[in-house]
């Protein structure tokens, strides 16, 4: 593993431990460098942070992938895993840690709302092929990205999950199973 990479696993690991006080120092120790050369990597915490947010979309496009080339998922499951697709190194991160992000690293918060806009061609032509297939009600596609892209950029900024002991994961699946299933009894 490159030294890039190990830095950015290392930040990754100290994020779960400490959040965003995670200090540089923190992160050298992790992986037995000095400070002085992970800034020669990384000039500071938010070039660091920004290079994060890059590794984990790619690991979450790489695990999308996984679902789509599944074939023991049928259409629908793969729909919801797709959705709230999070690779299991990910699953810990609380959302407390989340939170500041917003008001501390604006650029990187931005870089993160923008990887939830984008890259949804595999989702809505799952979707299409539900709704041609009868299995998903017609509905306006655009939409639902809107009320699954709002919920989880209010699970980051907001202390909604945290203020009720609700994990991100939590928080996502029922999210899904509310989308999905609705909220109707039958």
């Amino acid at each position: 593993m490159e030294l890039r990479e190990q830095i950015i696993n290392a930040t990754i690991d100290e994020f779960q431990d400490k959040g965003l006080k995670l200090t540089m120092n923190d992160v050298a120790k992790r992986i037995h460098i000095s400070k002085k050369t992970l800034y020669k990597v990384f000039e500071n915490k938010e070039e660091l942070f920004l290079a994060v947010a890059d590794y984990t979309f790619a690991e979450i496009k790489r695990h999308e992938q996984m679902v789509l080339e599944n074939p023991e998922l049928d259409l629908i499951e793969k729909i919801r895993r797709l959705i709230i697709v999070l690779p299991e190194r990910y699953k810990n991160i609380g959302l407390s840690n989340l939170y500041p992000l917003q008001d501390l690293f604006p650029d990187v918060y931005r870089k993160t709302a923008h990887y939830l806009e984008t890259d949804w061609d595999a989702t809505i032509s799952l979707l299409e092929q539900g709704v041609r297939e009868g299995k998903i009600r017609q509905m306006p596609i655009p939409i639902m990205k809107a009320m699954v892209e709002s919920t989880i950029q209010h699970f980051m900024s907001s202390q909604v999950l945290v203020e009720n002991g609700i994990s991100f994961e939590q928080g996502l699946q029922e999210m899904i199973d509310i989308i999905m299933d609705g909220i109707v009894m039958r």
